[in-house]
């Protein structure tokens, strides 16, 4: 009876005793939903060709005074002379490395953006290091005191540096979860609380409003190479934050379009713009590339659009992937050469990984 006991315990520890997950989806009166007729999937709200404002075409990565690096751009850490905006937004910004962040929020909420702390969720990731790919350095990564305060997680979307169930386990089910629509099938189980969000959708958390609009990409999260069975299943997100009269906007991966003068135009002018800059570039396929990541120009033409009155980049850093990319810092180069190239009017404030800011 005993060893009964024991068994059926760890079965349920490993399988069905685990609380069943709560699901529920927001809509709102402007919500919108793209589907491809073809094939049911979702879709991106501008798509065809594209044009960019602006293309750095040569000496796009020169060596900049400011960014030490141990080796060519690689192992760097950014040591600028930096003005702190004065925005007094209430907002502070920690930047845990590639698209993750600690967002702490005028009236005391704690949220996170995209947290990832390892590389892949297992077994692609034994299978990832084994082939000789890439092994990325985990990056900073919240206190347990930190996560025990966590009141939201937003995800933008279900690629493996975006998402990773691990670390959905040990932040625990405490915080609520707010997702793309069709997002949440790809959780634990373990009693999440999983809101998914079609574009344009709103909802609170006491007085924070959280708004998901629209970003230009695609979703999959294959286990098997070149098997794309799940393509374009579930949405991808940005996510929009209102408190107090501020707004901080994470645009998730995006590639460049009208989706941000959408954005513009139906919430204002933003004052923090946490922007993707890395992962824009291919030999193989460099279109397709830049047409779901901006390049460090596109994120500042967006910027402008958006009229961001800050732009903190991202997607850069020694705990990237460097997918796409010359270097582990071949990005932020390239940001610092065309700020001044495109006289951009946006400020922006530069973060190494695991740096906060109080904006």
């Amino acid at each position: 009876m005993k060893r009964f006991l024991i068994a059926t315990t760890l079965l349920c520890l490993l399988t069905a005793c685990a609380a069943p997950n709560n699901i529920n989806r927001i809509t709102s009166p402007d919500s919108v939903v793209v589907i491809n007729d073809k094939n049911g999937r979702y879709k991106n709200l501008y798509t065809g060709e594209k044009t960019y404002p602006t293309t750095c075409t040569e000496n796009c990565y020169p060596a900049h005074p400011d960014l030490l690096c141990k080796t060519g751009s690689e192992n760097c850490q950014y040591q600028g002379k930096q003005t702190k905006p004065q925005l007094n937004t209430g907002y502070t910004v920690r930047w845990l490395g590639h698209a993750s962040f600690v967002i702490n929020t005028p009236n005391g909420q704690s949220v996170l953006f995209d947290p990832v702390k390892n590389q892949f969720d297992s077994p692609v990731a034994l299978g990832f290091k084994l082939s000789g790919g890439i092994y990325r350095k985990a990056g900073a990564w919240p206190s347990e005191q930190e996560l025990e305060n966590i009141d939201a997680v937003m995800y933008s979307h279900i690629h493996y540096d975006h998402f990773n169930k691990a670390d959905i386990q040990s932040i625990g089910n405490k915080p609520r979860y707010l997702t793309p629509l069709g997002m949440a099938d790809n959780f634990p189980t373990g009693g999440f609380n999983i809101s998914e969000m079609p574009w344009y959708s709103t909802t609170n958390i006491d007085d924070l409003v959280i708004n998901a609009v629209p970003a230009h990409h695609f979703s999959a999260r294959v286990l098997v190479p070149f098997i794309y069975e799940d393509h374009d299943k579930d949405l991808w997100n940005g996510w929009l934050l209102e408190q107090s009269g501020s707004t901080l906007f994470f645009a998730g991966d995006t590639g460049y379009s009208k989706h941000f003068k959408d954005i513009q135009q139906k919430y204002g002018d933003i004052d923090i713009c946490l922007m993707p800059i890395a992962s824009y570039y291919s030999k193989d396929d460099p279109n397709w590339y830049r047409y779901v990541h901006t390049t460090p120009e596109d994120a500042l033409s967006a910027a402008q659009e958006l009229n961001c009155r800050v732009m903190i980049p991202w997607g850069y850093g020694n705990s990237s992937w460097k997918m796409g990319d010359h270097s582990s810092h071949s990005a932020l180069l390239r940001l610092l050469h065309m700020v001044k190239k495109m006289d951009a009017k946006t400020p922006l404030y530069i973060l190494n990984e695991g740096e906060s800011i109080s904006l």
